[in-house]
């Protein structure tokens, strides 16, 4: 597996995170590991989502107090910080949806 970064949203196939094969034996992370890597990451990509923003917030205020900024510059920090959250919207969407499904299976 390779890595996916979309400016603020990192999913990667590290040795500590998606490992589920190696040599054909299974990952031996315990349910407790396995939580706290998936919250690691999910923490890590909303940090760097909120630092796109950050970004784009101070580009755009420069911007207005006429510091010498580019017009250009601030229009793509925009875009950068608007497709992140869009994004991060959606895997959340993703997650509520299945999380939905889940509880109305019947055991």
């Amino acid at each position: 597996m390779g890595s996916v970064d979309m400016e603020g949203i990192s999913l990667s196939a590290g040795s500590n995170t998606f490992d589920v094969l190696k040599n054909g034996q299974s990952n031996t992370n315990t349910p407790y590991e396995a939580q706290r890597n998936f919250a690691s990451v999910l923490k890590d990509s909303l940090n760097k989502v909120n630092e796109t923003q950050v970004a784009s917030d101070n580009l755009s205020t420069k911007l207005v107090n006429g510091e010498d900024v580019e017009l250009h510059s601030v229009m793509i920090a925009s875009q950068k910080a608007s497709i992140t959250m869009q994004a991060t919207l959606e895997v959340r969407n993703k997650v509520v949806e299945a999380y939905q499904e889940m509880m109305r299976m019947s055991i």
